[in-house]
């Protein structure tokens, strides 16, 4: 997968303006000719100059401006138009750099759009003076207009005339809409500015891979190669570090670079010009011009059809798992909130807030656990991918895995396939719990992720968490299922299709309320009982005194006419209560594929054979455990019809798993 990378203009529009004589044209024509002209036009053609002999590699137009051919208009269009601009001035005439700052700057301001265009001040004609007077001119009189221009990127003297840094004008050109300075550095302070420091922050957290606060030798070796797709020389990196210990006091430590050493070799390569290897840094890890994450960048283009889902790849879970066991510095399995603010330091806030409290599995402290984490990052990814993948992005997954963050995420096929092949390859599933107020539904959703309720009280629970995630194990595969608690008012609001789309329901009633279960069969018939959708009744309060529902069917008979599953019993206040998740999560993997829900019967045997066929045990655990559910169906026996009874348990085995692998071969194709 291709890595996508931020990168600059793809050419470059060079517009010069001046005062008359100052020597705009003759600089395009010496540039172009590389001799001077003594007879020079009023304006130059516009020129265009291929990416093959420029040294960016970026094709450059070039446009001169007349005053004599022009009018201010067209000269204001040329300004919008224009990606860098050189104001031109002679260094023999002092009237022409005032005119500099007093007109054609203010100009360039007012005919610009939302974001300035960036100059170069450039005075000719340096052959006309004494060159050991120019640095003492610079101080006096050019400093103090870059100083009042920030839009200023740089400022260079040349000579149309001898060709003196004629070539390095317009490379300076080219460099300020590229590589500008402005967003780095701070010529006030001599530093770098704060949005050029939060961003080199941000890229040196992604490298430290161990978390330490520190960039160690292999650390510096990815980091380069990752950049520059080169590796880190060791004498190179031992003058890094030579350098660093001779000019910064704590920039180095234990021999590795520290956060103030890798800004300060940052902020060395832009006062030296080198303000392409920061921007070469900054452009590889997502930025743009205005130091922003690129759009391109964390919003890479992923397409998701109708009736699929997606959820985090296996690439994807190892890197979040890396950066949890990164950030979990006590090693007890959960991240408290420092932890949990330095694992998201590197983005400009957490992908989620205290929800995840009352959402994914916590510790007695409430903070989140490994298992929460990757709940709630599944969670995410499953309603909001854009949003996993801008984070992705922030985290750093396109330097780890060196490939574009799309490769994070599995976009998972059709739902109608998984219908048709009566079997799920996904792993991520969505239950909608619905049920009468007062039902119950409410204290089931919470129970999944807080099975002795003590953390989830009305008291502190707000109004908005209505989906609690956790796993179970299916089959021996772990699933996560997201229980969303859906609120109804009353049986006569229609529901809403994101209400009613889902992998598999559950309708709740009250054992111990007469009219709990009509509410639950009138929603049947009107939403599920032409859908596809597995539908899953529970008797909740199953621990109270049963009464009879005053509905046309009682509950088991209800089940039996719309060929469900019987009710299933649930209470809070007994002791094993995940079964009833299982059971859920195994109807949104197996749908329409009754044979596979036989956990639903307890104490069959049956589905513990099922079950041993689908973890595939080892030869001799298999034939064990076949064996003894052969007994346990009472089929192995010491009477006259032993083999009768055998004959009959092996035809039953041989049946049940010729459909469970009729299955999984019809989805390995």
């Amino acid at each position: 997968m291709v890595q996508r990378v931020v990168t600059p203009k793809r050419s470059v529009r060079i517009l010069l303006i001046g005062e008359r004589g100052v020597g705009k044209t003759s600089l395009i024509l010496s540039l172009v000719s590389e001799e001077y002209a003594e007879d020079v036009p009023s304006k130059a053609e516009e020129i265009t100059i291929p990416a093959d002999v420029t040294p960016e590699q970026v094709p450059t137009h070039i446009v001169d401006y007349s005053a004599a051919e022009q009018t201010d208009d067209q000269l204001a269009e040329e300004i919008q138009k224009a990606h860098v601009i050189c104001v031109v001035y002679s260094v023999e005439d002092e009237d022409t750099l005032d005119k500099a700052a007093t007109y054609w700057l203010p100009l360039i301001r007012r005919c610009s759009t939302s974001t300035r265009c960036p100059v170069v001040l450039v005075g000719n004609k340096i052959d006309l003076v004494d060159y050991s007077t120019i640095e003492i001119y610079l101080l006096q009189a050019v400093y103090p207009i870059m100083k009042e221009f920030s839009e200023i990127e740089s400022c260079i003297e040349c000579s149309a005339k001898t060709l003196q840094n004629v070539s390095e004008t317009f490379y300076y050109a080219q460099k300020a809409v590229l590589h500008p300075t402005t967003p780095l550095y701070n010529y006030d302070m001599q530093e770098l500015t704060e949005e050029c420091k939060t961003a080199l922050q941000r890229i040196f957290k992604i490298c430290d891979l161990d978390n330490d606060g520190l960039l160690n030798d292999m650390e510096l070796n990815a980091f380069q190669q990752w950049c520059f797709n080169t590796p880190l020389q060791p004498q190179v990196l031992e003058d890094v570090k030579a350098v660093l210990s001779k000019n910064i006091h704590d920039g180095i430590c234990n021999g590795c670079v520290t956060m103030k050493g890798f800004m300060y070799l940052q902020c060395l390569f832009i006062q030296r010009g080198r303000n392409e290897t920061t921007w070469a840094v900054l452009r590889k890890f997502g930025y743009d011009n205005e130091l922003q994450m690129s759009k391109d960048y964390i919003h890479p283009p992923l397409k998701v059809p109708s009736g699929c889902t997606t959820e985090l790849s296996h690439k994807g879970q190892e890197f979040l798992t890396l950066l949890f066991m990164q950030h979990d510095r006590d090693r007890d399995g959960a991240l408290s909130p420092p932890e949990v603010d330095s694992l998201f330091s590197r983005c400009l806030s957490p992908p989620w807030g205290d929800e995840y409290k009352h959402t994914v599995p916590t510790n007695e402290k409430g903070w989140i656990t490994f298992q929460g984490y990757m709940c709630q990052w599944a969670l995410l990814t499953i309603t909001n991918v854009r949003k996993t993948l801008e984070y992705m992005a922030y985290l750093g997954y396109n330097m780890y895995n060196n490939e574009c963050q799309t490769s994070a995420v599995l976009v998972t096929r059709e739902k109608k396939l998984d219908l048709a092949k009566k079997q799920s390859s996904r792993n991520v599933y969505t239950c909608h719990v619905i049920g009468q107020k007062n039902s119950g539904k409410t204290t089931l959703c919470r129970s999944f992720v807080d099975p002795k309720l003590e953390k989830l009280t009305d008291a502190i629970i707000p109004l908005t968490a209505h989906v609690t995630v956790n796993t179970v194990h299916v089959y021996g595969q772990e699933k996560t299922i997201i229980l969303k608690d859906i609120n109804i008012l009353n049986v006569q609001d229609a529901l809403t299709p994101t209400q009613i789309q889902c992998d598999a329901a559950a309708l709740v009633y009250d054992t111990a309320n007469p009219k709990s279960f009509e509410y639950i069969a009138r929603i049947y018939i009107k939403y599920f009982a032409d859908s596809k959708i597995p539908v899953l009744i529970i008797a909740n309060k199953s621990d109270l005194a049963e009464v009879k529902q005053e509905y046309l069917l009682q509950p088991t008979s209800f089940c039996s006419k719309y060929k469900l599953m019987p009710p299933q019993p649930y209470s809070v206040s007994r002791a094993v209560r995940r079964e009833i998740f299982v059971k859920l999560a195994t109807m949104a993997a197996f749908p329409r594929f009754q044979p596979a829900w036989v956990l639903f019967y307890r104490h069959s045997p049956l589905r513990r054979m099922v079950h041993m066929l689908f973890v595939k045990p080892s030869p001799t655990q298999w034939w064990s455990s076949f064996t003894r559910h052969l007994n346990q169906f009472g089929l192995i026996q010491q009477d006259s019809v032993v083999w009768w009874k055998a004959g009959l348990g092996i035809a039953a085995a041989t049946v049940a798993g010729f459909m469970v692998m009729r299955v999984l071969n019809t989805e390995k194709r």
